[in-house]
């Protein structure tokens, strides 16, 4: 079948440049190799994925260890529960190095770094690997990646994402400060650029001044691609504003497609197209040649999760030491509301859970962390993993879908080598790259 593009799905990779995926007990598989420190690694991942056709790899960072779990990091460090954080620029690199086609995305903070750092790498970044650069943007988490660059806590909620809000408008301004054609490079007249296409920034904000421009020419994509998880009421807000492609948990297809309903009702109230908001829901995938097969591999995968997995990830991610409640103990209002994390993760819990004051094991079992129950699960033969996967595309949930893995790379080639031929065959999923950027690869206008 000829491809669509308005009607094929989007396949991102979700990776950890760590001992684990996002799949903390990942790193105990027996298949998964322990090459983690060795940049051939990721170029290895990079390399299926193009094969795959998928249209970006993007990688999730923190800025410290788990340490809230009884204000330590030793259980962390003993159970490999994502303790290794790896700098993204080199991987990233390297795995542009290894492809031709492949987007790359890389995670960095509007929190604990300064827009022209933000921007004159990512800049860099898509010249050189002309035009396939992402960048995953995030306001941090927690206390202890506060205290990695010199503050006690970290700031709250809302007021992280309105030091975002400026931080955007100031990055676009230094990326757009670079007229298209500026760079003449005349030998013959010596003239190098037209500087009345190079303009001034001279930001002045509540958080930020950026005088400019930038450093380096305009990007091949205009702005990098920008991916973003916004679930929270305030999360909506920015991710509608500035989101191209939004990575999202939902654990059916229909609280799936509200979200994406609301999302692209909010970007056109923004003035944006809704066509340019993708969103795609992070997903985990056991598949294998028959239903037995895949149901003796998933049990084997669900056996590798332990508990402390469970406890050190959520007090990550919820800025909170769980260990300081019995874990049948509803939680008080006051106990929640000093989380300062993810508070979509929070809002999700509560839903599900079904009561406004959840226990410990309430985290544990609706919020999944730590577990395959984090993300819907999509399991068995190749054509029973392609049916859920349509069913979700076609109600209009979603636009595609970001895999996570569950053992590495396996999980990765299991999917291209099994899942992507079923898909492509089905006329779901395109069998060639669209020449140009990562940007025309996702139907994404450039700026």
């Amino acid at each position: 079948m000829a491809d669509n593009n308005e009607k094929q799905m989007l396949l991102v990779a979700f990776l950890q440049a760590s001992n684990c995926s996002n799949y903390t007990g990942s790193w105990r598989h027996p298949e998964t190799a322990p090459e983690f420190l060795d940049l051939r690694f990721y170029q290895d991942i990079a390399e299926t994925l193009e094969r795959g056709k998928f249209h970006l790899v993007f990688i999730d960072d923190r800025l410290a260890m788990p340490s809230r779990l009884g204000d330590s990091f030793a259980e962390a460090v003993e159970n490999g529960v994502r303790v290794v954080k790896l700098d993204l620029v080199p991987i990233i690199t390297a795995m542009g190095l290894a492809t031709q086609h492949l987007g790359l995305g890389a995670t960095y903070s509007t929190t604990y770094y300064s827009p022209f750092h933000v921007a004159r790498l990512f800049a860099s970044l898509d010249h050189f690997t002309q035009g396939r650069v992402a960048w995953n943007v995030v306001t941090s988490l927690n206390d202890s990646e506060a205290q990695n660059f010199g503050v006690s806590e970290h700031q709250g909620h809302d007021d992280r994402y309105d030091v975002a809000d400026e931080f955007m408008r100031a990055a676009f301004d230094l990326w757009d400060s670079w007229e298209d054609g500026a760079v003449l490079l005349d030998k013959d007249s010596g003239r190098f650029a037209d500087a009345s296409k190079v303009h001034r920034v001279d930001h002045e904000g509540e958080y930020f001044q950026v005088r400019g421009p930038l450093t380096v020419p305009r990007p091949p994509q205009g702005h990098p691609v920008l991916v973003q998880a916004g679930q929270s009421e305030r999360g909506r807000q920015f991710a509608s504003r500035w989101g191209d492609l939004l990575f999202v948990i939902y654990p059916t297809p229909e609280a799936c497609k509200a979200y994406r309903d609301d999302l692209r009702g909010r970007a056109e109230s923004e003035g944006r197209d809704p066509e340019s908001v993708k969103v795609a829901p992070a997903v985990y995938v056991v598949v294998d040649e028959t239903e037995e097969k895949a149901a003796e591999k998933l049990r084997q995968i669900e056996d590798l999760a332990e508990r402390v997995d469970s406890l050190a990830l959520l007090s990550e991610v919820f800025n909170y030491d769980f260990s300081q409640h019995p874990v049948d103990q509803p939680l008080s209002d006051e106990t929640l509301a000093s989380m300062t994390g993810l508070r979509g993760f929070l809002d999700r819990v509560i839903q599900l859970s079904g009561t406004k004051n959840p226990s410990v094991n309430d985290f544990i079992q609706w919020s999944g962390r730590g577990t395959l129950r984090e993300l819907p699960l999509f399991t068995g033969t190749p054509a029973l993993v392609a049916d859920q996967m349509e069913a979700w595309f076609q109600a209009g949930a979603c636009d595609g879908f970001v895999l996570a893995a569950t053992h590495m790379p396996g999980a990765y080639r299991d999917f291209v080598d099994l899942v992507v031929p079923e898909l492509q065959r089905r006329g779901l999923f395109r069998s060639d790259y669209t020449p140009g950027t990562l940007r025309d690869n996702l139907g994404l206008a450039r700026p």
